[in-house]
């Protein structure tokens, strides 16, 4: 069986009907939202900055005195609102890309630098919950894997003493095994209980945050010496990922990791035999059963391949650094590789212009507060963009050129030649 066969078996699913309309069955739903079309995603972008923008424009003090007297002065108002937005966008692209204002080239590249170590772990973590997509598995259980994998590469970094570069390996190998094992059990209970993943992992990101935290409060993860705080004994320096550009930049390794996830990604998905029967998987479980695929094994290898990625997410977060960390390492990561994976339409490359996207509006904040932009702005933009993303209707409402998803009723390319070759012949 090809993917096209899997294919044309998922759109002829069995559909609801309402009203005399047939619906969608779910899983239609959520294939449409996790593998949305590049114009899509873009429109949803720009229809989320547009609504920040005009969030920013009508908090500003200056734009709300002109209002008073709109109708007398409207060219205040309009001046006002130019200022505000031109001040708000330079304030973004200052704090993530190049601040022009620095006194040194390295102040004015360092922007640049926090948003690609930034980037880093929400591209490897948005890697894990699109591996799940493509598998038509929701993964929200990025945060408690992320911090398993954290807690694993932490213990391992401080609790051994080996030498530079094997002490990193093995860290990271231990980071692996944690995150894996955990987003495993997902899978395992998917496959074999039938428990819904979406439930099954929001419950075990609260027994991960659990445990990571009791753990820190004992000598398996906390030098008690130092207090009850729940943290962390620093990584020893041989198992620390090494700065990419000296002791004045804080970006490490773990970029370099991430594009590199990238690439095993794309391998592993579109050139793969154990990519093409993921896939085959995600866009039919039935058909894919049929013809000789063990669906329960890709549920739990999808899983665990997902926690992989994910993993690594949390080595950079547990070696990346040079002090202890808290439960607070996971940072949101867990939830905003959620963003990362829709807007990335849970492709490879789509998923690092995501990341990057996203770690420069993480490095914009404190630079965009200074400006007395409030840096919740930018959690509004990420939050529209879900909200855009996930409600493709929507979006075609406002875009009326964007076509309507393929179903097993429309028409082929062929038969609409056909339809306009007999409008023409008609004339």
């Amino acid at each position: 069986m090809t993917l096209r066969q899997a294919q044309d078996g998922a759109t002829t699913a069995p559909t609801t009907s309402v009203g005399g309309r047939d619906r969608p069955t779910l899983q239609e739903v959520l294939s449409d939202i996790a593998s949305g079309s590049p114009l899509r995603i873009f429109l949803a972008v720009i229809l989320s900055l547009i609504v920040g923008l005009l969030l920013v424009i009508f908090t500003d003090e200056n734009v709300l005195e002109t209002l008073g007297y709109f109708g007398s002065r409207p060219g205040d108002f309009f001046g006002a609102a130019g200022k505000s937005a031109s001040d708000a966008a330079q304030a973004l692209f200052r704090g993530s890309i190049y601040n022009y204002n620095a006194a040194s080239f390295e102040s004015a590249v360092r922007p640049l630098t926090e948003s690609l170590r930034f980037a880093g772990p929400l591209i490897a973590a948005g890697l894990g919950i699109a591996l799940g997509f493509r598998v038509g598995l929701f993964n929200i259980g990025g945060t408690g894997q992320l911090l398993m994998g954290a807690a694993f590469a932490g213990f391992a970094s401080f609790q051994f003493q080996l030498p530079y570069g094997i002490h990193l390996i093995v860290a990271m190998i231990f980071g692996f095994i944690g995150a894996g094992i955990w987003a495993g059990i997902v899978g395992f209970l998917k496959a074999y209980t039938g428990a819904h993943e979406v439930i099954v992992t929001i419950m075990l990101n609260y027994i991960a945050i659990g445990i990571v935290t009791y753990l820190m409060r004992t000598p398996v993860l906390h030098d008690m010496e130092t207090g009850s705080n729940p943290t962390t004994r620093p990584p020893e320096v041989t198992a620390q990922l090494p700065n990419l550009l000296g002791g004045e930049f804080n970006l490490h390794l773990g970029f370099v990791l991430a594009l590199v996830a990238v690439g095993i990604y794309w391998w592993l998905m579109e050139r793969s035999t154990l990519g093409f029967r993921l896939r085959m998987v995600g866009l039919n479980p039935d058909a894919a059963r049929t013809a000789g695929i063990n669906v329960n094994r890709i549920f739990i290898t999808a899983m665990v391949l997902s926690g992989l990625f994910v993993g690594l997410a949390g080595i950079n977060q547990a070696l990346g650094r040079q002090g202890s960390f808290s439960p607070a390492v996971d940072a949101g990561i867990g939830f905003d590789a959620i963003t990362v994976a829709l807007l990335g339409g849970s492709r490879a490359f789509g998923v690092l212009f995501a990341g990057l996207l996203f770690g420069a509006m993480r490095a914009a904040g404190p630079t965009m507060q200074i400006q007395d932009v409030a840096p919740e702005v930018l959690t509004v933009v990420q939050s529209l963009i879900v909200l855009f993303v996930a409600a493709p209707p929507l979006v075609r409402a406002i875009f009326r050129f964007l076509p309507e998803p393929r179903t097993a009723d429309s028409p082929t390319r062929e038969e609409r030649r056909a339809r306009r070759t007999g409008k023409e012949a008609v004339k």
